[in-house]
């Protein structure tokens, strides 16, 4: 049972690793194509707008945590 167990576990790791190879060149030409574009910047400038307006949001939650604490 044992040896069983870990035998399909080994196979479940490769069909895994097999997959991910096979992604990562579709995603380099994607990925290059975009650079070709210039659309890459959009996308960075995008994700580092939501990213930037997550903190903000973040930030702005704690202090609002911390004077209602306070206050208590």
């Amino acid at each position: 049972m044992n040896k069983r167990v870990k035998m399909m576990g080994l196979l479940l790791l490769l069909v895994i690793s097999i997959s991910l190879q096979a992604q990562e060149t579709v995603a380099e030409d994607t990925a290059g194509l975009m650079r070709s574009n210039g659309k890459i910047y959009v996308v960075v400038a995008v994700v580092v707008t939501i990213l930037l307006g997550l903190f903000a949001y973040v930030f702005n939650l704690d202090r609002k945590i911390s004077k209602l604490e306070k206050n208590s």
